[in-house]
């Protein structure tokens, strides 16, 4: 079975040879169909210390190290590469969304609507 890898910042580096790792996603809601975030905090073991608070960093599931550390830090991830990846949206139960629709429907059709009153 293959690893997984996520992609999240580190929020904590206090603790000797682990960091905490928020990682976000995005999902939709069930009813609403909002887009919504979603995070979670994992401890990965960091061997040689090197990696400080605000770095975006890849980490891979490994066997358990400690009773909180399955994951293990693979590396720093480039800050252009890091908003692709975190950036990606996990939709559940659903077979077709148009993002971009979603996108635009929310906020500018506020102002569209709102403008259209002024004018009127």
């Amino acid at each position: 079975m293959p690893k997984r890898v996520l992609t999240g910042v580190v929020v904590s580096d206090k603790t000797d040879k682990t960091v905490v790792v928020k990682v976000e996603r995005k999902v939709k809601h069930p009813l609403y169909g909002k887009i919504i975030r979603r995070s979670k905090k994992y401890h990965a073991h960091d061997e040689a210390n090197e990696f400080a608070e605000g770095q975006t960093v890849r980490i891979e599931e490994t066997r358990p190290i400690s009773k909180l550390k399955t994951w293990k830090v693979l590396g720093t991830v480039e800050s252009d590469k890091a908003t692709k990846v975190v950036g990606k949206v996990d939709i559940q139960e659903s077979d077709e969304v148009d993002l971009e629709a979603a996108r635009e429907g929310s906020p500018q059709d506020g102002k569209k609507k709102a403008e259209e009153k002024t004018e009127a």
